[in-house]
């Protein structure tokens, strides 16, 4: 019989998918109320004036950020330690992601972390940007989805789930 993972590290994995699993409910919540509305131009230059809106905002691109954040420190680093892995950096931890096929491309994930500083620091400043960088994170949120079914898919794959 051989191992399908290293047992130690089966408990620090569960905690970050179980973690990932809420952070995606609440990231998918923002998402789904902050893209029911037409987001255009004129939506975004309101932002200034509408509290309500940019509450939205902020709850969404703080929400994508945690996530994002959690996938690439902890969620991603620790499912690679459970199958005998140990990446060092970031561009390790994609690289391993990639090669599972967790995420699509180490290179549209770090672009999705542009993203968030787009998202955070340009909506009082360039209208145009913040709307395409907005637009463009409704899409990369999916990616992140993606990446937390995609772990899930591998942890029942390897019966992680009827461990002890």
């Amino acid at each position: 019989m051989s191992l399908l993972y290293l047992p130690e590290h089966t408990e620090n994995a569960l905690l970050a998918l179980e973690l990932a699993h809420k952070e995606t409910a609440h990231l998918r919540y923002s998402h789904r109320t902050l893209f029911a509305q037409s987001i255009d131009t004129i939506w975004v230059q309101q932002l200034s004036q509408r509290d309500d809106l940019a509450e939205k905002v902020e709850a969404f691109v703080s929400r994508f950020g945690r996530l994002q954040d959690h996938l690439g420190e902890k969620l991603i680093p620790r499912f690679a330690a459970l199958l005998g892995e140990s990446p060092k950096t970031l561009l390790d931890v994609l690289a391993y992601a990639e090669k599972m096929q967790w995420i699509e491309s180490a290179e549209i994930f770090i672009g999705a972390r542009r993203l968030r500083n787009l998202l955070v620091h340009e909506y009082l400043s360039d209208t145009q940007l913040f709307l395409q960088a907005l637009l463009t994170a409704r899409e990369a949120t999916e990616m992140l989805f993606h990446t937390v079914n995609a772990i899930e898919a591998k942890a029942a794959e390897i019966g992680l789930r009827n461990t002890p």
